[in-house]
């Protein structure tokens, strides 16, 4: 897919941004996390058309993922990235797993930086209202997120369909 032109020619949402950093492995792995999680975030609203956004992008490990991941989903295992739709101003909260994102990108070959970029993308189209419950959803979703990687010179997130899922099996 080649990117396309809009993403760069048009303004900037206005975007309250707060990025955190639990986890220092994160920032041990991967320069410029800050500006990783801004451009992403920027690029997927001009993506979808939104001018403005309030969220936080939480950058943390497995524990805390698994922790959030039982309290709020019933399912006690880590997973790569969790989305909290805000239920007043702003699209919400994306919490990144340090651990399986790293183990996700080793086994599938992938860039961390471009496996943690794709995750943010996931994360904010789902704070959008997508989601990938049925196959026309996953299409529309999936092209988002293609479109995206694209911008920024990175592979296809879903050329290998054989990758290993987030729980470390075979998809």
């Amino acid at each position: 897919m080649n990117p396309d032109p809009s993403l760069t020619t048009a303004p900037a949402p206005r975007l309250a941004l707060d990025v955190m950093i639990e986890a220092a492995a994160w920032t041990d792995a991967i320069d410029g996390l800050d500006a990783l999680a801004r451009e992403t975030v920027e690029t997927c609203l001009k993506a979808t058309g939104v001018p403005a956004a309030s969220l936080c992008v939480l950058f943390t490990d497995d524990a805390a993922v698994k922790t959030l991941n039982g309290q709020f989903r019933g399912q006690e295992k880590p997973t790569n990235v969790l989305s909290f739709p805000s239920f007043s101003d702003g699209l919400g909260d994306i919490a990144i797993a340090f651990e399986t994102v790293a183990r996700e990108a080793a086994a599938q070959g992938k860039a961390l930086r471009d496996h943690a970029r794709h995750l943010i993308a996931h994360g904010v189209f789902h704070l959008l209202g997508y989601d990938h419950e049925d196959e026309s959803e996953a299409q529309e979703m999936e092209d988002l997120e293609r479109l995206i990687m694209a911008h920024f010179g990175a592979a296809d997130p879903y050329a290998d369909q054989a990758a290993t899922s987030n729980d470390g099996t075979k998809a």
